[in-house]
């Protein structure tokens, strides 16, 4: 379910000091529960979804009609200096504790590259003509040894286009396509094997 932007904006989380000038857009308690160390499962089973494979027919026909818009308008290329948009990736802002930390993260089918990752939350970004953007999840400590996922959003638009493009399809978003995949992280959760282990440790300041 959506959570109030406080729900993140309240943890430890490193996400913020990288991206102030970027908004939450988003905020989503994942139906992801386990112990400190099933992080890494959790981050493996995100990377490794393809929207493609979204059970609930509407959804699945909005991501694809997403998908045929962005091919035909390039929305989904990455900026380029030609466009006005230089690829700004957000790695020259990480500090040096946190670079090279999620380089063994690999998206299955999501145009997402990785940018840090800790014992407890993970963050990649995404940049084409409508919007920079970065996911951010967190593993979060709910008492007697037990976690929860959650998932932030931030979002940089493209000018007046992007701030456009964002508004269209944020009610589709929030009403349809990621309470399906709620459901279907749920589903893949519950089905999933023994853990394979935790995360190597990643480096937090005292």
């Amino acid at each position: 379910m959506r959570l109030p932007n406080a729900a993140h904006e309240s943890g430890p989380w490193r996400i913020r000091e990288i991206v102030p000038d970027f908004r939450l857009e988003d905020v989503w308690a994942l139906p992801l529960n386990g112990r400190p160390e099933e992080f890494r499962s959790a981050l493996e089973m995100v990377a490794g979804f393809d929207p493609a494979d979204i059970e609930f027919a509407p959804a699945r026909a909005l991501w694809q009609m997403r998908d045929r818009l962005g091919a035909w308008f390039g929305l989904d290329r990455i900026s380029t200096a030609a466009d006005g948009h230089p690829r700004d990736s957000l790695a020259a802002r990480l500090p040096d504790d946190l670079r090279g930390t999620a380089a063994d993260v690999t998206f299955r089918a999501t145009p997402f590259t990785p940018l840090y990752r800790t014992d407890d939350e993970f963050a990649a970004e995404v940049s084409n003509r409508t919007m920079h953007g970065v996911m951010h999840l967190a593993w979060v400590d709910q008492g007697g040894g037990r976690y929860q996922g959650q998932m932030a959003v931030y979002v940089k638009p493209r000018g007046a286009f992007g701030t456009g493009y964002m508004a269209l399809i944020r009610p589709f978003r929030h009403r349809v396509v990621d309470p399906a995949l709620m459901r279907q992280f749920e589903r893949a959760w519950n089905a999933r094997g023994a853990p394979q282990g935790g995360l190597p440790r990643r480096p937090r300041p005292a």
